[in-house]
């Protein structure tokens, strides 16, 4: 149960989820008598779809990684990773340190053959429809066969999760043209080319998530990681002047209403809770990343978006791609 509010933020998201899905169970992991506290006021309907797993023991923040599988393997994130492991849940979401959380994923349900290593897969806003971009930092340095099995692992999850026939896949880069990028852009471009099973529709500059050009976007860790925060820091600053403009007011009271809802609607579509919820893609089971200070409803949209991986079964559904795959590269060479 962690993150920067703890049970304050996890709790209240558990009790709203279970009343949005009456066929969800939940299991909490963390300290009973706290989770118990908070969980007082709920009716014996939700209590009876709750179960707690108790443990006091934390990953930290500021924790290494490797201190998880070290001497962290008690903690509530450990631990409810091995819930997925075990098949006693078919999704964990957390709001923990991101390192040891990835680092657990890997060492307890393993990467789905022919994935070399998991990445991490966040939604963008569009104009029209949502973009997902990754790897958002997991990985640092990719190599172009890398960068091809993201491609794979976002266009799964988009069309599974949308409903998407073929989602559309870029890569980022610094321009369009073919002859710009990186060797492990330029030869991960190559390669899509040759995979009729993915509909690559090739680069997109940082200006396209935002324009519904594609559907995933595909980069290394750094550059992702980098855009993403990017762009959080323009919505937070776009959500600061808003807010400032509703507190001005305007000279006439229908003005004034006016402005507040035009200004309401323009917050509501760039509220960063209605996006928390990173995937963790390429480990043979479904976990979830909440940002650390999302607020309650943000952690109720990383609950729903574990619901929907666990629905549609997406590891088992990336681990067939890559099958079908393999075997088509197996009988052209």
């Amino acid at each position: 149960m962690g993150g920067e509010s703890g049970i304050r933020v996890t709790v209240p998201a558990s009790l709203r989820a279970l009343k949005s899905h009456p066929d969800l169970q939940l299991t909490l992991v963390g300290d009973s008598r706290q989770i118990e506290t908070e969980l007082e006021a709920c009716g014996e309907q939700l209590s009876a779809r709750l179960t707690l797993l108790h443990t006091e023991a934390v990953v930290r923040d500021d924790d290494k990684p490797t201190r998880v599988l070290r001497d962290r393997t008690e903690s509530s994130m450990y631990l409810a990773v091995k819930l997925v492991e075990q098949g006693a849940v078919e999704a964990c979401v957390s709001a923990g340190n991101t390192g040891a959380l990835l680092l657990s994923g890997r060492h307890l349900l393993k990467t789905i053959r022919g994935i070399e290593k998991p990445a991490i897969l966040a939604t963008i806003p569009g104009a029209n429809r949502n973009c997902y971009l990754l790897d958002v930092g997991a990985n640092v340095d990719c190599k172009a066969a890398q960068l091809v099995q993201f491609a794979v692992m976002g266009s799964v999850l988009a069309e599974s999760l949308d409903g998407l026939r073929r989602a559309r896949v870029a890569l980022l880069n610094i321009g369009v043209e073919d002859y710009k990028g990186s060797e492990q852009v330029k030869t991960a471009a190559a390669l899509l080319e040759e995979h009729a099973a993915i509909n690559y529709v090739g680069y997109v500059e940082g200006s396209a998530l935002f324009e519904g050009i594609a559907d995933v976007v595909v980069c290394d860790g750094f550059v992702g990681n980098v855009t993403i925060k990017s762009s959080a820091g323009v919505v937070g600053v776009i959500n600061q002047a808003l807010s400032e403009i509703a507190a001005a007011g305007s000279d006439s009271q229908q003005g004034a209403l006016a402005q507040a809802r035009l200004v309401s609607e323009l917050q509501r579509r760039v509220d960063p809770s209605q996006f928390n919820g990173a995937s963790l893609l390429g480990l043979q089971g479904s976990i979830i990343k909440s940002h650390g200070n999302a607020s309650a409803a943000g952690f109720q949209f990383a609950i729903e978006r574990a619901i929907k991986e666990a629905r549609h079964n997406v590891p088992g559904l990336i681990a067939e791609k890559v099958a079908e795959l393999v075997e088509i590269k197996a009988k052209s060479g």
